[in-house]
């Protein structure tokens, strides 16, 4: 007989961008880990987790997701890892992530393509591109995890949600806690997933 759970695991591949400052020293003592933290949720769990191919916050969730034996897909603004590792001076993206994306938009364009190739999106400490991404899988209608901490962007996407009467916000869920969070995210894809 075979069980439901394996039936719903093999049926859900749920993949989870995460979010979050490239520059980190604003974000308080916890925050990359909290970061590593969250990876290793979200590997623990099976996600499959994009994000950007930065510093900071993300590259963070990446070293938590492969201590954790899980997969990273990065997103690159640049065109080729010449570009990535000279120009926009980013870390050498054989050391954290299984497979890297040279998008050649930008952090704009990279940020988009991250976005919507993604189940959901996690957002962790940021600063305006991370507020940049929020608001781009909010129109696309992500699932939205956010987790609070010592940092201020939890407390800003809550005041852009509330000067936002117009939209519902039941796909949207705030936590402090990495674990929680990642399985209020998981729980609301599968539920998603079901409808489709």
């Amino acid at each position: 007989m075979i069980h439901y759970k394996y039936l719903m695991k093999d049926r859900m591949n749920i993949t989870i961008a995460v979010s979050g400052a490239r520059e980190s020293d604003h974000c308080g003592l916890h925050a990359l880990q909290q970061g590593q933290q969250l990876g290793k949720e979200l590997a623990e769990h099976d996600c499959m987790v994009t994000c950007g191919a930065v510093t900071g916050f993300p590259l963070w969730v990446a070293k938590g997701v492969r201590q954790a034996n899980g997969n990273v897909i990065s997103f690159s603004p640049a065109v080729n890892y010449q570009e990535h590792v000279t120009v926009y001076q980013m870390p050498k993206p054989e050391h954290y992530f299984n497979l890297v994306v040279y998008t050649g938009f930008g952090f704009s364009g990279s940020d988009l393509l991250m976005t919507r190739s993604s189940d959901a999106v996690i957002f962790g400490c940021g600063r305006i591109g991370t507020i940049h991404e929020f608001t781009v899988a909010f129109a696309e209608g992500k699932i939205i995890g956010v987790l609070e901490g010592e940092w201020d962007t939890d407390d800003l996407i809550k005041e852009i949600l509330r000067a936002d009467v117009s939209r519902n916000h039941d796909t949207i869920v705030f936590d402090s806690d990495p674990k929680r969070l990642v399985e209020q995210v998981i729980k609301k894809v599968k539920e998603r997933k079901l409808l489709q």
